[in-house]
């Protein structure tokens, strides 16, 4: 069974900074995309980040040059360092991995969130 384990979310103040990390566990081949989506109250689930084995990055343009995407494969891990906190950042931030099992097969998965609140 694959699990994904957030964490790192916090309560900080606007223009504070804030890492989240995403651990992969369980038995499996390979991750190819791992991604940071958020949600906020009342709003539809939006991609912040995605990181493509290691070399491609995509941003939303609402974090560009504050937000930073890395990954660990070794660790199985992904990042996201998040600068310049603003209180519209305020959100549940989900990790996302599309994770290969041991026949080549691959499945979209999902953490469980980690909260992020910026107060003003």
């Amino acid at each position: 069974q694959v699990q994904l384990v957030e964490s790192g979310g916090d309560l900080v103040q606007a223009g504070g900074s804030l890492r989240l990390s995403c651990a992969a566990s369980g038995t499996f081949s390979s991750i190819n995309t791992m991604a940071w989506y958020r949600q906020a109250p009342g709003k539809q689930r939006e991609l912040v980040a995605s990181i493509i084995s290691g070399v491609s990055t995509n941003y939303a343009d609402s974090v560009k040059g504050r937000f930073t995407i890395s990954r660990d494969n070794a660790k199985n891990t992904v990042y996201l360092r998040m600068n310049s906190l603003k209180p519209e950042d305020t959100a549940v931030y989900y990790c996302n991995a599309y994770i290969y099992n041991d026949r080549r097969y691959g499945s979209n998965y999902w953490g469980q969130g980690t909260q992020v609140t910026v107060s003003s």
